[in-house]
């Protein structure tokens, strides 16, 4: 029958092999004396966590002084096992979480969020489906390769497999995609150039984007207030002109041109950004891609999957104005 043991037996394994200079007696004695002090160590932590209930105490007023010290750290001022410590922290039901990575924000940047929250409350005063006239739109890269986290991709066997995940490609890809989200429509997504100029852009807000709008009522078109964020070709003097022509002071953006300014570093506000890209990417990439084609034609078939119904929509708007809250909350700062 075979004999399995942790990396950390191994470990005191070959420490011990090399300092008995390979004698096969010696070894055995000194892993035998070893394995009694881990032994005896082990029903000691048992026992003062048992016996001193002040531990526990002790413990729990570390992580709440500093919630980011690992378990062993916490063990070794305490002079506990880390598995002691682990063992009071989830009997209190305090668990280990990931921090979420986040942009960056001045103090101004905060405060520009707000004054946003204050132009939609106004809004909200005589309409209060006001979000509902709100096209969004962003523009999103898709690659062949999708944002891979190992750290979040096991395989459970017996033994170890050597499982593989492929990550970097020969031959790669990219499409540029622009969408948006209007009440109860997403306005169908369309390409845009890898290399996007301000005359390319100004293009695609000019005559592409009516004829995506067809569908969509002329009533609720003529109440339309146009979004998109502050990215550099949105700021362009050309498409500035233009909007002010087309929607005019009614529509959000970069600069002192825009009626409202749309808030720096805020996609957690923008439901493209927060619900639809999120959505399709874990569409798409379920199986690997192969070609630029099969790229295009998944998102475009995971967009044609979406329930365009109205109570998804209603979602889309309540979870809108719900982070809209959230930002007052916290003052502008950032919120899960």
């Amino acid at each position: 029958m075979a004999v399995h043991y942790t990396n950390a037996e191994y470990t005191d394994m070959i420490l011990v092999f090399g300092f008995c200079q390979g004698n096969g007696r010696e070894c055995k004695d000194a892993l035998g004396r070893l394995a009694a002090l881990h032994l005896k160590q082990q029903i000691m932590d048992d026992r003062v966590f048992v016996r001193v209930p002040e531990v526990e105490e002790q413990i729990l007023e570390r992580v709440e002084e500093d919630p980011e010290l690992s378990t062993r750290q916490i063990g070794t001022e305490l002079a506990l096992s880390k598995d002691v410590v682990h063992r009071v922290l989830t009997e209190q039901l305090l668990y280990l979480y990931h921090k979420t990575p986040v942009q960056d924000r001045l103090p101004q940047d905060s405060e520009s969020r707000l004054r946003f929250y204050q132009f939609v409350m106004f809004q909200r005063e005589t309409d209060v489906n006001f979000g509902r006239n709100v096209l969004f739109s962003d523009e999103a890269g898709f690659t062949r390769e999708r944002i891979t986290n190992c750290h979040n991709e096991h395989v459970y066997a017996d033994e170890n497999p050597h499982a593989i995940k492929t990550v970097h490609f020969q031959e790669e890809f990219r499409i540029n995609v622009w969408a948006g989200i209007l009440d109860n429509f997403i306005i169908d997504p369309v390409i845009l150039p890898q290399q996007l100029t301000e005359e390319i852009y100004s293009q695609h807000l000019q005559n592409t984007l009516p004829g995506l709008l067809e569908d969509v009522p002329l009533q609720q078109r003529e109440r339309i207030w146009f979004m998109h964020d502050g990215a550099p070709l949105h700021f362009t003097l050309i498409v500035r002109n233009y909007l002010n022509q087309q929607y005019p002071n009614k529509w959000i953006g970069r600069g002192n041109d825009a009626p409202v300014n749309w808030s720096p570093l805020s996609p957690d506000l923008n439901p493209l950004d927060f619900l639809l890209w999120g959505h399709l990417k874990s569409v798409v990439y379920r199986t690997p891609v192969t070609t630029q084609e099969e790229l295009w034609q998944r998102i475009q078939n995971a967009v044609n999957d979406l329930p365009g119904n109205d109570e998804v929509m209603q979602r889309i708007q309540f979870n809108f104005i719900r982070r809209i809250n959230f930002c007052v909350r916290v003052n502008g700062g950032h919120f899960e």
